[in-house]
């Protein structure tokens, strides 16, 4: 094991006890590849699963293993229509399963998420049944004022340029200019400081970095 990868672990152990004291199910894995399969591993066959943009569940390849016969899938990706895209965002709050990220956490366990739509803090709020999460240690912050920065400066302007038919003065520059655009992303801040009812939440901490 590497510096690195021992630090990663003791790290993770000090955030998941943190979690547990905010009644969040929590877990640690060191690499990509392995929390994928952690989440294979809780989300039972035949249930039903949604997600929203979160890059780092489509990076770590979770969003196609899903999809096929074994699970009922609910994905806005395989529609165009804003109809349709609605549709998506509705059917997801009576899922087993809706699977993210977060934009930000603090050292302490409390989660920090930014939103344009505000469909994604909404179904991690309230509706599905678990909200399964994977956050990387890159992620995390020492405090609540540091990971809201960290979501607002950094996570927002990065997931903008996903976007190009927005136009807000982060798209121009990447830097947050806590801009009142009609394009803002930044649109809806949630902080979750417990899971309740109790392990609603799930966190599997991954020591790659992944996501913005």
């Amino acid at each position: 094991m590497t510096i690195k990868e021992t630090r990663n672990e003791l790290f993770a152990n000090k955030i998941i006890k943190n979690l547990e004291r905010r009644h969040f199910e929590a877990y640690y894995c060191p690499t990509a590849s392995e929390a994928k399969e952690k989440a294979l591993e809780l989300i039972a066959k035949g249930s039903s699963v949604s997600w929203g943009g979160s890059m780092t569940i489509r990076d770590i390849g979770l969003t196609s293993a899903l999809k096929g016969d074994e699970y009922v899938v609910y994905d806005r990706d395989d529609v165009t229509t804003a109809e349709d895209k609605r549709r998506i965002y509705l059917q997801a709050f009576d899922t087993d399963y809706y699977l993210g990220s977060v934009n930000a956490m603090t050292e302490d366990g409390i989660l920090i998420n930014i939103d344009g739509n505000g469909n994604r803090v909404a179904a991690m709020t309230w509706g599905p049944h678990r909200v399964l999460l994977f956050v990387s240690l890159n992620k995390v912050c020492q405090d609540v004022d540091s990971a809201i920065k960290r979501a607002r400066s950094t996570a927002a302007p990065i997931n903008m340029m996903r976007f190009d038919s927005l136009k807000t003065p982060c798209h121009a520059d990447g830097a947050c200019h806590d801009c009142l655009s009609e394009d803002s992303i930044c649109n809806y801040i949630s902080i979750t400081r417990m899971s309740h009812p109790a392990k609603r939440h799930i966190v599997i901490l991954v020591g790659e970095d992944l996501g913005y």
